[in-house]
């Protein structure tokens, strides 16, 4: 039997209204199924998406189901799934999003003729009925480039702003470097310390265009939408990328644009906490606290001058506790 030519990381937990879909989907990748191997981890469900995901493996000749008692997050799901990879190529995949035809047999193609250690892509995001194209923060399209080239300006959306681990195709060396791995433990925002390591540290990248992944918004379970204590780990996210950084060469060079992440993050989870629970949204904005605390006074300053009124309001008493003025 052929080894694959691309291995797609599947975790899901509770997908169960959206997983048969996105397994169909992977079935119409490449005329021969052999092409792909099939990584699913059910993390924890209740549900019948490990069921699915067993009925699905049967259809691929290389297939590993994994399956987690109960759930240890998507991060370490993916980190899971990364020891099984086989084949020169890996992707990730969520539960609840799917792919046009033919995506991946178009990524392989151009991963090998570009001949870089990832490529990245648009996404079209669905919520309800309403389709829109998504386009990855980069100026060109087919060119081969430095990852860090792609980092700045701070004020302005680039890939490091576009963490979606699934919106690409990632060459087998950057789990040989030690670049593929997630933080483990977290359950929200795991893709940015991943986005920025892979930035800082792998060789070279192009954006390419590719039939579409397709990212349910809005969906109940997702947790973009929940408010409970797995949010708090957006600050830990945070902090795994400061630390990421001041251990980079470059240090000087790319602080300014964590410190705008840090402060635009920070202000949207601020104005979400106030949904939550008083104990549960005073744990947020002590360890919003602690984190914007690490980050050098002069940076800060001069990046919430330039943030609008409503954002420094609401950064405002966090910033006067850490003695940064707002």
């Amino acid at each position: 039997m052929r080894t694959p030519l691309v291995t797609v990381i599947l975790p899901a937990k509770d997908a169960g209204e959206y997983i048969g879909t996105t397994l169909e989907t992977l079935t119409r990748q490449f005329d021969d199924a052999a092409a792909v191997k099939l990584v699913a981890i059910d993390d924890g469900s209740r549900d019948d998406t490990g069921a699915l995901m067993q009925q699905y493996a049967q259809r691929f000749p290389h297939a590993t189901v994994l399956r987690n008692p109960t759930a240890r997050g998507l991060a370490t799901a993916r980190n899971q799934g990364l020891v099984h990879v086989e084949g020169d190529a890996f992707c990730f995949l969520d539960g609840d999003d799917w792919m046009q035809p033919r995506r991946l047999e178009v990524l392989v193609a151009r991963l090998r003729e570009l001949e870089c250690d990832f490529v990245r892509t648009d996404h079209v995001t669905v919520i309800g009925g309403e389709r829109a194209l998504i386009r990855a923060p980069h100026p060109w399209r087919d060119r081969v480039t430095s990852p860090r080239d792609a980092i700045l300006p701070e004020n302005e959306s680039t890939m490091v702003d576009y963490p979606y681990a699934w919106a690409g195709l990632f060459h087998r060396r950057v789990i040989d470097s030690g670049l593929a791995a997630f933080p483990e433990g977290l359950f929200t925002a795991e893709d940015r310390p991943w986005i920025w390591r892979l930035h800082l540290k792998a060789a070279s990248f192009a954006v390419v265009d590719a039939p579409a992944l397709l990212y349910r918004r809005g969906v109940a379970t997702s947790l973009t939408q929940v408010r409970d204590r797995r949010q708090l780990d957006f600050a830990r996210a945070m902090n795994e990328v400061i630390s990421v950084v001041e251990q980079d060469a470059q240090a000087e060079r790319f602080l300014p644009k964590v410190v705008w992440t840090a402060l635009a993050l920070s202000s949207h989870h601020l104005v979400r906490a106030r949904r939550m629970s008083p104990p549960l949204r005073r744990e947020m904005r002590a360890a919003i606290r602690d984190m914007l605390g690490r980050l050098p006074a002069d940076e800060v300053t001069e990046v919430l001058g330039r943030f609008d009124g409503p954002r420094r309001r609401v950064l405002a008493r966090i910033l006067r506790q850490t003695g940064r003025a707002a």
